[in-house]
């Protein structure tokens, strides 16, 4: 199959480059005398012996480029507009209200609301917290699951400057607490539904400071755990007899810059960060998408992921604020009702984040999962040995991958269904958009320098660290940190290529191919290192998940006893304990070299992640392979390359330094 592909591939080539040839050829015979086609048969004919692969290339992408560059300049034509006019979220949200006010904005179970609806509700908590004393400038936390009201609650508060924290609904304890009060919240709007999260804080007299608004639905007001918490506002009886406050005709210059939101990282490890959302950064995030992949206002959109994040409650909700959509959302995602919801509401547009998809492929199949008018499934992080598998099973006819980070300004994105790739930059861009790919050690993640003591740029098929340089001054360049000025400085490169310059640091490893082609391969502290060779987790991963029918699997590196490095140790989801180990000893001898198969496998109930579904290694690397304190059953590579359980006499040689390692 390779072979072909190669062939096919050196056809094109060759028909192209001819055709380029035999033009230039023509074009030069009928103008010899002309001097200015003799300079370009020249020219050509220089470039094609100097640099073959660039014109490959050039030549390869070409209609690619033409139609990012229109699309990318109609983008930056919009973000433009809105800077210097000063638009905000909440401006651009009443002009398409007005614009269409019948029209269903945001959609939930048998529930909806109209863009007149929302619109209304959402200047009803403006004049709210007005009366309240809330001012530009303060802020507060939002802390509730998924429901119609929630974007309006913080397009409200936006529209009177006040920023709106949105707390991860799953954090419990210290988590909790950071978050509210690394963001200074100066009141907490919650849910019902989460009111015993604040009953432990208050009972400590953590909270006590801040004022708390509850919000309870109507449908279970007076329902047992529902009940107003003592010393709270009940919100939604308030705002019954509030009256609405509108946005001033007058528009500010620099309003656009002004701080939105505050959104968590996802805090795999330490405490979440609180990344901070102006409003031009929402428009960028928001309306990237809408612009690089063609979407439209008649695109219903379905938005299964929760609110407190980017890809949900930015990506997802955006396009119904600024664009238009009606958008269709979900509690908590559910594989089995992704299909029957996409069908049930007319769905044109889909989103998908992290593991969502493998999650969907898992499922029984039905032929009622390719019962629905989805003519686009966008998001990020569809993995590559499942890409191909996912498009034939439910027809999709487009996968948009998006890659970006909440704070980060190394954006990428995918508009040709090349299969695994998390964007690209045309081969002649690289010094015009501010995405650049580092030489760095794999392990450490250290950047390599040159003589001069700059950083080295990577070429294509080498592995390298993706950042993105810092352009106060445009909107897919800017990089506007974290509530925290300390945790800002961490993600900044300074003096990378010139003295002066900043570049924002992903923390994410890539290739680039020779097309412009940007690929993931692992996070940076991700990669260890083993017998002297340098160990990819998700090369591994990859292999695993596939042998073992898709289920989760982490692979990390952990510590042994006076041995060098890090041993390969691999998670797999199996409660039921079916996996073969036999079977997977096979494919990891015929699939990875020596130095690659995890010496420790070890089969859990589940893996701890976080709310946006990635998985927590560093919790599992810390609990290493000790069978005195895990009851799970840990399995340990043998000579004869088996894997069986890893017995007390074999683990006491390993903490002895006794194992023959």
């Amino acid at each position: 199959m390779e072979i072909l592909l190669e062939l096919n591939l050196k056809q094109k080539l060759a028909t192209r480059l001819g055709t380029i040839l035999l033009a230039t050829v023509i074009f030069g015979a009928f103008c010899w005398d002309n001097a200015l086609a003799s300079l370009t048969l020249g020219a050509v004919v220089a470039l094609l012996l100097r640099n073959p692969t660039f014109v490959f290339a050039l030549v390869m992408t070409a209609s690619r480029d033409l139609k990012a560059f229109q699309r990318f300049v109609a983008l930056n034509i919009y973000l433009l507009r809105k800077d210097r006019g000063g638009f905000t979220v909440a401006r651009c949200f009443q002009d398409q209200a007005r614009r269409r006010p019948k029209k269903t904005c945001f959609v939930m179970d048998d529930r909806h609301l109209s863009f007149a609806e929302a619109l209304e509700f959402s200047q009803k908590i403006a004049g709210y917290f007005s009366d309240r004393g809330l001012e530009r400038g303060d802020c507060v936390a939002l802390l509730m699951e998924t429901r119609l009201e929630y974007p309006c609650i913080w397009l409200g508060l936006s529209q009177l400057g006040v920023i709106t924290a949105l707390i991860n609904s799953n954090l419990r304890g210290e988590s909790l607490l950071h978050s509210i009060k690394v963001a200074n919240a100066k009141a907490l709007i919650v849910g019902s539904e989460l009111l015993d999260v604040l009953v432990s804080l208050r009972e400590k007299e953590q909270l006590d400071e801040v004022p708390i608004y509850q919000y309870t639905d109507d449908e279970v007001r007076g329902v047992a755990g529902h009940d107003l918490l003592p010393g709270a506002v009940d919100l939604v009886t308030a705002l019954k007899t509030q009256k609405k406050l509108e946005l001033p005709s007058a528009v500010c210059p620099g309003e656009a810059r002004s701080k939105l939101l505050y959104v968590y990282t996802s805090g795999t490890t330490g405490l979440p960060k609180a990344a901070v959302i102006t409003n031009l950064r929402f428009l960028f995030m928001s309306a990237g998408s809408y612009y690089m992949l063609k979407m439209s206002s008649d695109d219903v959109v379905y938005d299964p992921l929760p609110l407190y994040h980017t890809a949900g409650g930015i990506v997802g909700v955006g396009n119904a604020i600024l664009n238009g959509s009606t958008v269709v959302l979900r509690k908590k995602f559910s594989a089995r009702n992704f299909w029957l919801d996409c069908d049930r509401h007319n769905c044109t547009v889909a989103q998908y984040i992290g593991e969502l998809c493998r999650y969907l492929l898992a499922t029984s199949y039905s032929p009622d999962q390719q019962k629905h008018n989805l003519r686009l499934m966008y998001g990020n992080g569809l993995r590559p040995q499942i890409w191909s598998q996912f498009v034939r099973r439910f027809g999709i006819p487009h996968i948009g991958e998006i890659y970006g980070a909440t704070e980060g300004n190394s954006n990428l994105i995918n508009i040709t269904n090349r299969v695994g790739a998390i964007g690209f930059v045309p081969v002649y861009g690289s010094s015009l958009y501010p995405v650049q790919v580092l030489r760095c050690d794999e392990y450490t993640g250290e950047l390599l320098k040159d003589s001069k003591g700059h950083c080295i740029r990577c070429q294509p098929g080498q592995a390298g660290l993706l950042v993105g340089k810092v352009d106060a001054r445009r909107a897919v360049s800017a990089f506007h940190g974290y509530a925290d000025k300390g945790a800002s400085e961490q993600k900044l490169l300074r003096n990378v290529f010139t003295s002066g310059d900043v570049f924002f640091n992903s923390g994410d490893m890539v290739v680039r191919d020779i097309l412009g082609y940007f690929y993931f391969k692992d996070r940076t502290g991700d990669t260890f290192r083993w017998r002297g060779e340098n160990v990819a987790t998700q090369e591994v991963e990859a292999i695993i998940t596939n042998c073992v029918g898709l289920e989760d699997c982490v692979v990390y590196g952990v510590q042994i006893p006076h041995v060098e490095g890090k041993a390969g140790m691999a998670a797999i989801v199996d409660p039921e304990r079916k996996v073969d180990m036999d079977y997977l000893s096979v494919v990891l001898r015929g699939s990875l070299p020596p130095y690659a198969r995890p010496l420790f496998i070890r089969l859990l109930d589940e893996i701890p992640r976080t709310a946006t579904f990635k998985l927590k290694k560093r919790e599992l690397a810390k609990e290493a392979y000790d069978i005195g304190q895990l009851s799970d059953p840990i399995y340990y590579l043998n000579r004869d390359g088996i894997y069986r359980p890893l017995s007390q006499e074999q683990h006491e040689l390993l903490r002895s330094g006794k194992a023959g390692l």
